[in-house]
């Protein structure tokens, strides 16, 4: 089985129930495999970085194949939400939903969009219909709007991100496809040797001492970094690691960087 989110969020949780830990997070119109069912709970795939978990049945539209495969090209060329949080309109009943940044737009044209014969609408100052060109203004033109959104474990939305979860919407908005945590994230592009050597957009990897990677922040450039540890924020940045001026220590070691 196959399907399809039509909510604005949808959790993806380690366990089937609701105390569970969450994962991840399924954003409006992305795509997945149903492996297995439970009752009021599916264990999913998802389409657009291969992390699989449990989400709740009723927050999980089951497609047919022939549109599965016909929504996986139009997703191929679909415009994005380029802001952390944008509102559509559908055109069937006119009831508004939340769309956060990172959503994928199919058939886009000036505005409107549709999902599965349904037409929406959106301000188009809130979209971008190609990558952008990753470059420090870009960046910092993009990212001044996510600062002070919010930590929360396994979340890619405005109301809550996690570090990887952060730098994987970033990137989204420059064509840059990473997976889903910090450590495979590590895994991506090729290394930076000196941090001297970073530019905006390449990736930095931290650990707490322990050599595990556990954390990552987006390049400004090789002095400043922008992460999300509590909160998306600009912090100071060093071969040793991220500086934290509120404490005066270094809250993350420095492991490795990365240009994707």
């Amino acid at each position: 089985m196959v399907g399809i989110s039509l909510h604005s969020i949808v959790p993806v949780r380690a366990e089937a129930r609701e105390g569970a830990e969450q994962s991840t997070q399924m954003l409006f119109n992305e795509l997945c495999t149903i492996l297995e069912e439970h009752p009021r709970w599916y264990r999913i795939r998802l389409e657009s970085d291969g992390q699989e978990g449990w989400a709740d049945a009723k927050m999980i539209c089951p497609m047919k194949p022939e549109e599965y495969a016909q929504h996986q090209e139009a997703l191929k060329t679909a415009a994005m939400v380029a802001m952390p949080m944008a509102y559509a309109v559908s055109e069937n009943n006119g009831q508004t939903i939340p769309l956060t940044a990172g959503t994928k737009l199919t058939n886009y044209k000036e505005g409107r969009f549709e999902v599965l014969g349904v037409g929406f609408r959106i301000d188009p100052s809130m979209v971008i219909t190609k990558s952008l060109d990753l470059n420090e203004q870009n960046l910092l033109q993009a990212v001044r709007f996510f600062l002070n959104i919010p930590y929360l474990w396994g979340g890619k939305n405005a109301m809550g991100m996690d570090c990887s979860g952060f730098t994987q919407i970033v990137m989204s908005l420059f064509g840059k496809k990473l997976p889903r945590n910090a450590s495979e994230q590590a895994t991506c592009g090729h290394e930076i040797t000196t941090l001297s050597k970073a530019k905006a957009g390449d990736l930095v990897f931290f650990d707490h001492e322990d050599g595990k990677i556990s954390h990552v922040g987006i390049v400004i450039d090789p002095e400043r970094v922008i992460h999300c540890s509590g909160r998306v924020k600009v912090e100071k940045l060093d071969e040793t690691g991220i500086f934290n001026a509120e404490i005066g220590s270094y809250s993350h070691h420095l492991v490795t960087t990365r240009r994707i």
